[in-house]
């Protein structure tokens, strides 16, 4: 035991020293093994920070409460909840026919335990005055100063609002509203002025836009306001925070479900009982997913994939590197043999090499991560949108990562230290390389492996469906052909009869040395394999998004719709969209209002209705009619008749693309006809006839008729749908004109003009504008436009058609860029260790009188054909993945087709799926071409032409 300990010191002390006399290659490799640690080091510590113990949820959740109580809208009817309050369900069986589903509000104060402190939190929206116009703010209001409250919110500056003309906001409404503390503020509609009393900010939210008023200050009389005005009020949702001696335990919280209350209890949270106590989870088929492993172990399976392609990566980077070393050292190891010194002690310092590398490459990543991590703590949190729980580190998970630095820097040394410990001493001593003899195994075993992995991945994608053997057997695959690199290499170097002298004699050396073009060769292999399987894979995607995708509007037309207040700020939007955009043809839209022009298309507020263009009986799929017991309608045909029936005219449903329009119809004249590239004379005189024109076959009756119907009593058209009898509401009949064909109306399925819904008695609001340009507009003006927009504060719609984009090309070209630098890297690496081999050459060469700029040529050369013979073989070993994966996702789009078809989802369209797989010949050629002559040209430059000739070694 002791002479194993002091023979492994020694071979650490000289190992070190080795190190340190040698800076720059012992710098290159604790980089290429510190980097990754770094990354790997910084993330767990990112992500240990970011991820909150139950107690710091519950603190920004509650506050110093003990619960939140929120009404679960069902009437006050008994619920089922799970322990953190985040799910619920009525306790009875309401899924039977018959039985309605409980719905309404419930008087949540009615179940707060008397002796309770409670405070009140409630929610809702309104358009707030800004620098720059208006603004859809949150508004929340809670006494946020009491100490009850205290960690819900956290002050930034100033106070919290104290009276009620006062409030705070959030530190990212200040920066978008371009106010400050000590500004003032109203709301649209709202004739009450606010002072901004100070900023503060969400914890566990940074980016939200908040305000916060004492309870009772803004949103009640607010909401009066806007109502008075004609305006939608707007929804207001309250909670109460809820401060009890001894908490509420899950007994407790279980009773109060029973009176309609969810209930968000610290106790519980903190301490949650079992799933077998947990009503919800034994009803049906419910799950608690928190406890659900398949996610964790697929997530940890794709971990463990891409640190050991990292590791293989790293190892086969850094092997050259530790080969250089030995190499360079190899008259030192020799004169540990000559003075009886075994093989195991010449592979110890070699191997020392490595663990010393690994070890500074630990300490100095996890230390970096530690400074960095720590120093931008601020910007990690504004970049994820929340605050840290705290600057939390797990030491073993630290000293996990850094065993995995150490471990790669082992598993560099091992090839090169076995190759050193092979050498005989006389040949360490004299420099003399000897006769080797290839490896004929290796190759073997990896054209196994290669046969092996491509099974595994062609039985993934055309068998089993399931992309976990595609990506295990294209790793395989990838292995065995890192194996077989050292034979691949031989047969590269038949290639040098037909070359020139410089670049035969550095294709002749770097199969001469395989052991040390091999690794570097494989490492330009596995990156190249990478990016051609990406950029292949992302190639394919884009094929098929660029043959599925459809097409909001005609290229370059655009759309400007609002669709609350009544449409109040439609005039400023049309005015906007002209004065901003190249407008060629703009169409005026309106929409029809059922009680009021104020109403919403959906019925929603006091006094409103909604309206819908009648399907004729006779006209309706027999897919969707509607069944007396409420069951689905496609269940009573087979499989055939319901492929048969998604075929049928009356069943082919709008695929949804276009703009939204409710119902499909909007109040327009014949200019939006030809914004939608509508070429028929005949609708446009339909439209001047007062004729309703369509583009949906089963809307017009046998009659040449479309009906809409206006329902002024939502509540009693539901209750008409359940017991399935006839909608109430009148309908008004229009005489149509069905367009012949079937054009692309961009999701407008009807159009009345003005006049013909005026002469009908309908109430029309403004909606909008649709528009064509006469060019595409810049990236400036629709920038402008946005601006304009924003200062009047509406929700406004707005869609600009630019055809498909190509949003993976900036990828490619990143992936394409990196692997030119793994692959310069590697390549460097090998024409290092190929001048320390070759050193003898170079000087015989300039010896014999060869110009000084042959070591320039050389290197480059020797650089640039390890950079080619790596990108050749990698651009091969890429594309078993890419067309594993693909077939796969074809096989499983082919698939969820079929079924669809067979359960009469009508919606799946008439054409199968198409999943093209793409050769990414831009990316390849870039590899192929620029990669390996940057490899060289770099080489060349940083090569030294110049080399001092050196006395005969003494022997």
């Amino acid at each position: 035991m002791t002479t194993w300990f002091h023979s492994w010191r020694a071979a650490v002390r000289i190992a070190r020293r080795d190190a340190w006399r040698f800076k720059g290659r012992s710098f290159l490799v604790l980089a290429m093994i510190a980097l990754p640690i770094l990354g790997v080091s910084a993330l767990d510590l990112t992500v240990r920070s970011a991820e909150l113990t139950p107690a710091q949820r519950m603190d920004r959740t509650l506050g110093a409460a003990d619960a939140r109580f929120t009404d679960a809208q069902m009437g006050g009817a008994a619920i089922l909840q799970d322990p953190a309050g985040e799910r619920n369900t009525p306790a009875g069986d309401y899924d039977s026919p018959g039985k309605s589903w409980p719905e309404g509000p419930t008087d949540v104060t009615k179940a707060i335990p008397a002796g309770s402190k409670v405070l009140t939190d409630s929610n809702g929206t309104a358009k707030l005055t800004t620098a720059h116009g208006l603004l859809q703010t949150e508004v929340r209001e809670l006494a946020a100063a009491d100490p009850v409250a205290r960690g819900i919110m956290r002050l930034r500056e100033g106070r919290f609002p104290e009276k009620n003309d006062e409030i705070a906001a959030t530190t990212r409404f200040l920066e978008s509203s371009g106010l400050s503390v000590g500004s003032t503020l109203t709301a649209r509609g709202f004739d009450r002025t606010y002072v901004i009393s100070g900023s503060y900010e969400l914890p566990s939210d940074l980016t939200t836009e908040q305000v916060n008023a004492l309870p009772g200050a803004f949103l009640a009389p607010y909401a009066k306001a806007v109502e008075k005005a004609g305006l939608p009020k707007p929804s207001i949702s309250t909670s109460y925070l809820v401060k009890r001696a001894g908490g509420f335990t899950w007994n407790t919280v279980q009773v109060i479900n029973a009176k309609g209350v969810v209930v968000t209890s610290r106790l519980v949270v903190l301490d949650p009982p079992a799933d077998s106590d947990v009503p919800l989870y034994q009803k049906n088929d419910w799950v608690n997913y928190e406890n659900g492993g398949g996610t964790d172990a697929a997530a940890l399976a794709a971990v463990a994939t891409v640190v050991g392609l990292a590791m293989l990566e790293i190892c086969l980077l850094a092997g050259p590197a530790f080969a250089v070393g030995a190499r360079r050292s190899r008259r030192q190891l020799g004169l540990v043999g000559a003075n009886g010194g075994a093989r195991s002690h010449i592979r110890a310092i070699v191997l020392s090499g490595g663990l010393v590398i690994g070890v500074a490459a630990a300490l100095v990543g996890i230390v970096l991560a530690l400074i960095l991590t720590f120093a931008l703590r601020p910007f990690l949190e504004d970049h994820m949108g929340q605050r840290f729980g705290g600057f939390t580190v797990r030491p073993l998970e630290l000293l996990a990562i850094a065993a995995l630095a150490v471990l790669t820097g082992l598993l560099s040394a091992i090839i090169p230290a076995v190759t050193a410990s092979r050498q005989t001493v006389l040949a360490s001593l004299t420099g003399r390389r000897g006769v080797r003899r290839s490896n004929r195994v290796l190759p073997l075993i990896g054209f196994g492996a290669v046969l092996l992995g491509a099974a595994v991945a062609l039985y993934g994608s055309v068998v089993s469906d399931r992309s976990v053997l595609v990506s295990g057997g294209s790793a395989v695959a990838e292995l065995g052909v890192v194996a077989m690199t050292p034979a691949l290499v031989g047969l590269f170097g038949r290639a040098g009869r037909w070359l020139p002298l410089s670049p035969r004699l550095a294709l002749r050396d770097a199969v001469r040395n395989r052991g040390r073009t091999a690794p570097a060769v494989a490492a330009v292999l596995a990156a190249i394999a990478g990016t051609v399987a990406v950029s292949a894979y992302a190639a394919s995607r884009d094929a098929q998004s660029q043959a599925e995708y459809r097409a909001t509007l005609p290229y370059g037309a655009g759309a400007a719709l609002v669709t609350e207040e009544g449409g109040r700020d439609v005039p400023a939007v049309r005015d906007a969209v002209q004065r901003t955009l190249p407008v060629d043809v703009r169409a005026d839209v309106s929409r029809v209002a059922v009680g009021k022009p104020g109403c919403d298309p959906y019925g929603e507020g006091e006094g409103c209705g909604y309206y819908e263009v009648v399907t004729p009986p006779g006209n309706e799929c027999p897919l969707w009619a509607d069944t007396p017991d409420g069951s689905d309608p496609a269940e009573k045909y087979t499989d055939e008749q319901r492929r048969a029936l998604t075929k049928d005219w009356r069943c082919r449903s709008r695929d949804g693309h276009g703009i939204h329009v409710d119902n499909g119809l909007v109040i327009a004249d014949a200019p939006l006809l030809k914004v939608l590239g509508i070429d028929d004379p005949g609708a446009a005189k339909a439209l001047a006839a007062g004729k309703l024109v369509s583009f949906s076959k089963p809307q017009v009756d046998k009659n040449g008729a479309v009906g809409i119907r206006l329902i002024s009593d939502p509540e009693a058209a539901d209750r008409a749908r359940e017991r399935n009898k006839p909608i109430p509401g009148e309908v008004k009949s229009f005489p149509a004109y069905q367009v012949p064909g079937s054009p692309d109306s961009y999701g407008v399925q009807s159009v009345l003009s003005p006049a013909a819904a005026k002469a009908a008695g309908l109430i029309t609001v403004p909606l909008g504008a649709v528009f064509s340009t006469d060019r595409m507009p810049s990236t400036e003006q629709r920038q402008k436009l946005d601006a304009e927009i924003a200062k009047l504060g509406s929700d406004v719609e707005l869609t600009l058609e630019r055809g498909w984009v190509d949003e993976n090309g900036l990828v490619l070209l990143a992936l394409t860029v990196f692997a030119g630098l793994v692959t310069i890297g590697a390549a460097g690496i090998a024409t290092g260790l190929a001048q320390a081999d070759a050193e003898a050459d170079l000087k015989t060469l300039a010896a014999v009188g060869a110009p000084p700029r042959v070591r320039r040529i050389l290197s480059g050369f020797q650089c640039g054909v390890v950079a080619a013979m790596g990108v050749v073989l990698g651009s091969a070993a890429g594309f078993l993945p890419a067309v594993g994966l693909r077939l796969t996702e074809g096989r499983e789009q082919m698939r969820s087709y079929q079924e669809a078809l067979d359960r009469g989802w009508t919606d799946a369209g008439d054409v199968a799926p198409h999943v093209p797989i793409v050769v990414p010949w831009e990316t390849l050629a870039a590899l192929m071409v620029a990669v390996p002559l940057g490899a060289a040209l770099l080489a060349a430059l940083l090569t030294r032409s110049g080399g001092a000739l050196s006395r005969r070694a003494a022997h």
